[in-house]
């Protein structure tokens, strides 16, 4: 068994997914719309003009795969309660990682060294979805 991340953009999925792919190198495996589903929606199902936007999508960032979908495309992404976390190699990638993620949204706590690494941070991204960025390292300061 393993848990993945589905993601609603309600009705902004594609915009993140491009968004995801210049920030963080995201590659696309998958991606369906609404129109090209082998079952068609009932009306009332989407707001008219929807057939174009993500039905379902999956993406990798690294080695982990992401789901999304456009969900009910109502225009009101909400992410509460949760972040990705992203473990940088080291803390130039940690910065680079940040900075694109921070484009358009909004710092949550600076990345900078920490108890526990030697650059760590939290930023909400233009669509809201919380990230954590940090650094791994060897140094046993970081290890106890």
């Amino acid at each position: 068994m393993y848990v993945q991340t589905y993601l609603f953009f309600d009705g902004r999925c594609e915009e993140a997914i491009e968004f995801y792919r210049e920030a963080l190198g995201a590659e696309v495996t998958m991606l369906m719309r609404f129109r090209e589903s082998p079952d068609s929606c009932s009306s009332g199902e989407l707001p008219p003009g929807a057939e174009d936007k993500v039905l379902h999508a999956s993406f990798r960032i690294g080695e982990t795969v992401v789901m999304a979908s456009d969900g009910h495309c109502q225009g009101r992404p909400s992410f509460q309660g949760f972040s990705l976390a992203i473990t940088a190699k080291d803390t130039s990638e940690a910065e680079r990682l940040f900075r694109a993620l921070s484009e358009g949204g909004e710092v949550q706590m600076p990345l900078g060294p920490t108890f526990f690494s030697p650059s760590f941070g939290m930023v909400a991204d233009r669509f809201g979805v919380g990230w954590m960025i940090v650094t791994e390292s060897s140094d046993p300061k970081y290890n106890p």
